[in-house]
């Protein structure tokens, strides 16, 4: 089986080591000093992670539309500095052929915080 891009197979303990949560979108403004297009969200992830910024490349989508959207994060990467923001989780999405990101979201609304396995 050919992999994508020819990524490297990863060992199921490595996975593991993923934090994949559930979060709310609580607000959304523009990232004005990115250089491609962002939004700076504040996302709640439940009383044990708490409210945590992410700086996320998803403008296809109108700040109205995320609000109170639940969606997939990663949780325990590295903090990055993104554009003067302290972007603290990785929003999950999937990249269309025209680069836009259609966020990974739950089918039906559950508690913040929820793992992904």
């Amino acid at each position: 089986m050919a992999l994508i891009d020819k990524k490297s197979v990863v060992k199921y303990e490595d996975f593991q080591k993923i934090q994949i949560l559930t979060g709310t979108i609580k607000s959304a403004e523009i990232n004005k000093k990115a250089r491609k297009p962002a939004y700076v969200l504040s996302i709640d992830f439940g009383p044990v992670i708490g409210t945590k910024i992410s700086s996320a490349q998803i403008t296809n989508y109108a700040i109205d539309e995320l609000i109170n959207r639940q969606i997939v994060a990663v949780c325990n990467f590295e903090n990055r500095n993104i554009a003067g923001i302290v972007s603290e989780v990785l929003v999950l999405g999937a990249l269309t052929e025209n680069k836009e990101v259609i966020l990974l979201e739950t089918q039906e609304m559950v508690s913040n915080g929820l793992e992904i396995s």
